[in-house]
């Protein structure tokens, strides 16, 4: 096998599972991590990471990528292309697809599908039940065996307490982490947040209580099993739900040590997303349905207590909620547009400003919750989340210092729903490297020695749709 090498130098390099923090170099062979450290002679291709960070893959846990059954709206291809251009080099698929991802075949199609793009890597999220219609278990042990990383019926939350008590024990017979996305569908499924708003626009309501009660349920289902399956509560927005998952935190490192676990390894936990911690309710006065998402933007006092929640450990994974729709359909009226917004490619900026520059997380913690926290929660810690040598030569390079505009027609991603378009962000993506390979640099000058590499979201699309990513 011929031998690759790609030598990344003069960055910031932070490895927040290894505790470095440091200006030096890292070097990449044949798809593994094989030595950090000052490089004087470079073999191979070379990036120039001056004034740079050099961080571990971004890993995104949460994303919709569409296929099957709706390519209309995204494919595995442009949704990996899409997350390459975030900077972000694993990316979780939720089952919520037509049909469901339920089956073992299923699982291997997206496998299959992601290999041919060369983009991202792509590991799939099992539906927990069969159809996600929350009645029947799915083939989970199957799943599993086949590479699913994780189970849920995202999209909707188990309803019934019972099924849900049976999803948890075989996700525990798995090994596998349950994510939920927590709303009591008969209080849920409004068009906004609950509250003045909505009812000064005619739109039903979302209250907060439907997300805090199935919190609530599952926390003490997990209590009852001993915790014996990790769970993670997807996608949180509430400042109720918050505090829930912050006592049932406290509750499970009292627990865990005569149950035989290590306190500090949190078997409840949640995530928020970047559209959740920089909007608020008030988006929707003008019916513009790119700020219809699932669940709701909320009030400012639940924005920040979900700050709150990631300043104080609470909230230990950031994940974008990408959720692809066509322009057709959220040019329907509010009440009628699909719920979802798309994510990947500006995420990392957007992080940023709600997290970083404010000073609620310092460059280690953002890090540590794109990466390392997001790698040990779907059971990738053994090669992705870090860059210890033997490692997965994923590396995402973020220019600080960049500033630059949202532009949602110039993305990867097949569709264009986003509230953000137009804002001027603060911080880049410099490259992204997957398996040690160059995918994705904007600024081609900053690599030497290697073969041609996309500059552009459009042109990452176009080869992960042409399969020419590899």
């Amino acid at each position: 096998m011929r031998k690759t090498s790609l030598t990344i130098q003069n960055g910031r390099l932070i490895d927040p599972a290894h505790g470095i923090d440091a200006e030096t170099d890292i070097v990449l062979e044949n798809g593994k991590v094989a030595f950090i450290g000052k490089v004087s002679k470079p073999a191979g291709a070379v990036f120039n990471a001056a004034g740079c960070i050099v961080a571990p893959g971004l890993i995104d846990t949460h994303v919709h990528l569409r296929e099957p059954g709706q390519e209309a709206k995204e494919t595995i291809a442009t949704g990996a292309a899409s997350a390459v251009a975030g900077g972000f080099t694993t990316v979780c698929c939720m089952p919520n697809t037509r049909p469901a991802l339920d089956t073992q075949a299923q699982v291997e199609f997206v496998f299959k599908q992601a290999a041919k793009a060369g983009m991202a890597h792509v590991y799939p999220i099992g539906a927990a039940t069969k159809g996600r219609d929350g009645k029947e278990l799915s083939e989970m042990g199957l799943m599993a065996a086949a590479g699913a990383v994780g189970f849920s019926d995202d999209g909707t939350g188990i309803a019934s307490a019972g099924v849900m008590d049976q999803a948890l024990r075989y996700c525990a017979m798995t090994g596998k982490v349950y994510m939920q996305h927590c709303e009591d569908h008969t209080l849920g499924g409004g068009a906004m947040n609950a509250g003045p708003l909505s009812a000064k626009l005619g739109l039903k309501g979302w209250p907060n209580i439907a997300e805090d009660l199935m919190i609530a349920r599952d926390i003490m289902l997990s209590r009852n099993q001993n915790y014996a399956c990790r769970y993670h509560a997807q996608h949180m927005t509430t400042a109720g739900g918050i505090e829930l998952l912050r006592q049932g935190r406290a509750r499970y490192a009292k627990d865990a040590a005569a149950l035989g676990f290590d306190p500090a390894e949190h078997r409840l936990s949640g995530e928020v997303s970047p559209h959740h911690l920089l909007l608020t309710d008030a988006g929707c006065g003008a019916y513009d349905t790119n700020y219809k998402m699932n669940p709701p933007l909320r009030t400012q006092a639940d924005v920040s207590a979900l700050i709150t929640g990631v300043a104080d450990g609470t909230i230990e994974v950031l994940a974008t909620d990408h959720a692809p729709h066509t322009a057709e359909e959220k040019a329907q009226s509010f009440a009628q547009a699909p719920f979802g917004i798309i994510g990947l490619e500006p995420a990392l900026a957007l992080y940023m400003k709600a997290l970083l520059w404010p000073g609620v997380v310092s460059w280690g913690r953002l890090l540590a919750m794109l990466s390392w926290n997001g790698a040990k929660l779907v059971g990738l810690q053994d090669t992705k989340g870090h860059l210890g040598v033997g490692a997965d030569a994923d590396v995402t390079v973020i220019d600080p210092d960049r500033i630059w505009q949202v532009d949602v027609n110039a993305f990867a991603s097949r569709s264009r729903n986003c509230p953000f378009h137009g804002w001027s962000l603060k911080g880049a993506v410099a490259a992204t490297v997957v398996s040690g390979k160059v995918k994705y640099a904007p600024d081609a000058g900053r690599l030497t020695g290697a073969s041609p590499v996309a500059t552009t979201a459009a042109g990452l699309a176009q080869a992960a749709q042409n399969g020419s990513g590899h």
